[in-house]
């Protein structure tokens, strides 16, 4: 392990600049004009694979390609499914950014470019660590397989049809993803759990056209009020959703869960200066981080009806539309939610109103087993990289793929961050700590180790 060490250290300049050359790629999914800029990307990646001898393809979608590479099998070794992806979110608001978001710029020990922690750099410790490993030692300890995709930011359609067909290439032991977050600024983590998500757009119509407030006002029911009064009877003021049912399936934190929790050197204050936010809020009994990580949540994600221009008008929208979601915590079925959810709201809409609720996307939680042998390999390998232990931790987003790889493959994933909090990912000035850049090789370099089976 120390000649890989020692190749880490010699390589560091040419690490980050082949991550800044990634980055100056605008791999922007989502924009059917990025189109050339996603098959460079793809093939950036493939080359990178293709420089280390490993067998790999650039597999053409309906979409934007997976890029796929493998090492040979290792007898007697386990097998890991490396995924990432290599899309990145559009740059806008671009007036907000200090420096272009594909010109990276370093700043004060961090790169800022968009996708330098989501998740371009976080996918890259993964490629280099591989590196290391075969340009030292010749081989790998065990046998790696990589799945990288370019549609992650748009809802993997692609990947989510390619998967089960593929499930014997991609047959592994265990899944590495690398696009979560340490706990803190010097202290790593690995998340064991990740919330899952029911999405939804409600729209509610009244009259056929918007009408004079004046003039109809106060004889025709207001689908914005009626909106207003769906949302707000979907959670109490202690926090708690209201739907009949919701609360069923949720699996409650153990007492082991909420001292650990506790445990965690979670400052609220400091958490509330970087959101800007003069208080917190959340379900009553309990803190602010067992909120974010392991309790069910409702959230309303953008509203539309009536004039938004400027100015006034006096109008009684015909139209009223609201777009949220839940967050579910494991043993949560986003399929049994919809169904109270509709009935719910049905029985509710008020007369004069045309209900239409729309099911956007939904994915269950997910949680690791603690005493899982693939978390302690993780744990002393980030303890290598970074000389300090790992928490862990749970994270209140949603990673579909993570269930995917469960149903599909039939395999846990090591979610293994290392990102911060504020790097700013889906928002101007997305950075990525340098230093955290090459503990995180590191710690994938001895990783490949550590799961070898002595």
């Amino acid at each position: 392990m120390k000649s890989v060490d020692d190749y880490l250290a010699a390589e560091r300049d040419s690490f980050e600049a082949d991550l800044c050359e990634l980055l100056r790629i605008p791999s922007v999914s989502a924009d059917s004009h990025h189109r050339p800029d996603m098959q460079q990307a793809a093939e950036w990646v493939a080359n990178q694979f293709r420089g280390l001898n490993l067998a790999t393809e650039v597999i053409s979608t309906s979409g934007h390609p997976i890029v796929y590479a493998e090492s040979p099998p290792v007898p007697g070794q386990p097998t890991v499914l490396v995924y990432g992806h290599y899309d990145v979110q559009p740059p806008d608001p671009l007036d907000q950014w200090i420096s272009p978001p594909f010109e990276p710029t370093v700043r004060d020990g961090n790169v800022y470019a968009r996708g330098a922690t989501d998740d371009k750099g976080q996918m890259l410790t993964h490629v280099k660590s591989a590196e290391a490993w075969l340009k030292t030692v010749g081989k790998l300890p065990i046998q790696l397989k990589f799945l990288i995709e370019g549609e992650e930011e748009v809802s993997s359609q692609s990947l989510n049809a390619w998967l089960p067909k593929n499930a014997e290439k991609l047959a592994c032991d265990v899944v590495v993803i690398s696009d979560t977050s340490q706990f803190a600024p010097g202290q790593p983590a690995i998340t064991y759990g990740l919330r899952g998500i029911a999405y939804y757009e409600l729209r509610l119509t009244g009259p056929k056209q918007d009408l004079h407030s004046g003039t109809f006002g106060g004889s025709v029911m207001n689908p914005a009020i009626a909106l207003a009064r769906l949302l707000s009877a979907l959670i109490d003021d202690e926090g708690r959703i209201l739907i009949p049912g919701f609360y069923d399936d949720v699996v409650p934190l153990t007492q082991e869960e909420r001292e650990q929790f506790a445990q965690l050197n979670f400052d609220e204050a400091r958490f509330m200066r970087q959101l800007g936010v003069s208080d917190l809020h959340g379900e009553a009994g309990y803190t602010t981080l067992e909120r974010r990580w392991a309790r069910p949540t409702f959230d309303v994600n953008g509203l539309t009806s009536g004039y938004q221009g400027e100015g006034a008008k006096t109008v009684l929208p015909a139209k009223a539309s609201a777009k949220f979601s839940f967050r579910l915590v494991p043993k949560q079925q986003p399929e049994k939610i919809t169904a109270a959810l509709e009935a719910y709201l049905k029985q509710r809409c008020p007369p004069g109103i045309e209900l239409e609720l729309i099911d956007m996307h939904g994915a269950p939680g997910v949680v690791v087993p603690l005493d899982s042998p693939y978390v302690a390999a993780a744990r002393s390998a980030i303890e290598h990289g970074f000389g300090i232990a790992p928490v862990m931790i749970r994270e209140g987003g949603s990673i579909p793929i993570v269930n995917m790889f469960r149903e599909v493959l039939g395999v846990d994933t090591l979610l293994l961050g290392w990102g911060l909090d504020d790097d700013n990912t889906h928002s101007p000035n997305e950075k990525f700590c340098l230093a955290d850049f090459h503990r995180g090789i590191k710690s994938s370099a001895k990783l490949w180790e550590t799961l070898a089976v002595k």
